[in-house]
């Protein structure tokens, strides 16, 4: 008895001590980033950076607006096309699909999540660009490009943790609507996928931040020219492919301003986790005194 209870609290403080050095490493994080990009902020003026149109170290102009919203708009473009696939996915995997077909596709999903970002950007490189070049004209390097990349690179986020929401559904709800006369589709439409639906929207949050953080393969098929895109096949620099390209020859100002663009970057994925917390706390389903 001594021993369990000697185990039980030795795992107990083991626990509470990775959660605060988890916090610990956090923050130390945060106050690196800050010490370094305030500089930037405070001789060029927060709002010069946040909404100037031109980002020319050279001339002494760091205004991000640019690239702010080509990497919103590659976020948004790869989850019109990433969240109708994942979710028609999920669903069919967690309540059409056969035990046999769903064993073979959840190992074959769960691989495109373990593929290194440079081979997606490779693939990009060699495959999409010259395609789009060839059936939409411009360079092939542009937004819609990028956006295929993230799009595959999303998917394995999205369907995971739909899938798993969608199971967590208790089975009592299933065998109620099948006993008033709904048909499977029926039950999965107006049953299922609302009671999963904060585990759903939190799924795409997750994948909308792993789009906006990308990086490696976004560089490799993106364009990088720092305009507002009028179309999508023009090229784009989102914020994160700007850090990577620069930083390596980067000082002074110029450091500094990188450092606050990781700053905006930071704030955006601030920003989405607190939508995805409002939108859980928003939806959540009373189940018998728990929640769903």
């Amino acid at each position: 008895m001594e021993n369990n209870r000697l185990s039980e609290f030795l795992i107990e403080k083991g626990l509470f001590i990775t959660a605060i050095f988890s916090i610990i490493v956090i923050l130390l994080i945060v106050v690196f980033i800050l010490m370094q990009g305030l500089p930037a902020f405070q001789e060029y003026g927060f709002f010069n950076f946040l909404f100037g149109m031109i980002w020319s170290p050279n001339d002494g102009q760091y205004g991000v607006f640019a690239m702010i919203i080509g990497s919103i708009y590659v976020t948004l473009l790869s989850l019109l096309m990433a969240v109708p696939l994942s979710l028609l996915c999920a669903i069919f995997m967690a309540e059409v699909a056969p035990n046999s077909v769903r064993k073979i596709l959840k190992p074959a999903i769960e691989t495109l999540s373990g593929i290194p970002s440079v081979v997606y950007g490779f693939f990009g490189l060699i495959v999409l660009v010259p395609f789009v070049r060839t059936h939409f004209g411009g360079t092939g390097f542009s937004l819609f490009t990028a956006a295929l990349i993230l799009t595959v690179m999303v998917l394995p986020t999205i369907i995971t943790i739909s899938q798993d929401s969608l199971r967590a559904v208790p089975h009592e709800y299933r065998e109620a609507s099948f006993g008033l006369g709904a048909t499977n589709w029926q039950t999965i439409r107006h049953i299922i996928f609302p009671a999963a639906l904060p585990g759903i929207i939190t799924a795409i949050i997750l994948g909308m931040g792993r789009a906006i953080g990308e990086t490696l393969a976004v560089i490799m098929v993106a364009g990088n020219v720092v305009q507002i895109p009028g179309s999508i096949f023009d090229p784009v620099r989102p914020l994160t492919s700007n850090i990577a390209l620069e930083m390596g020859y980067a000082t002074g100002l110029h450091y500094n301003a990188l450092f606050g663009t990781a700053i905006v970057l930071f704030l955006i994925i601030i920003i989405l986790l607190l939508i995805a917390n409002y939108i859980q706390r928003k939806y959540k389903v009373d189940v018998g005194g728990g929640y769903l």
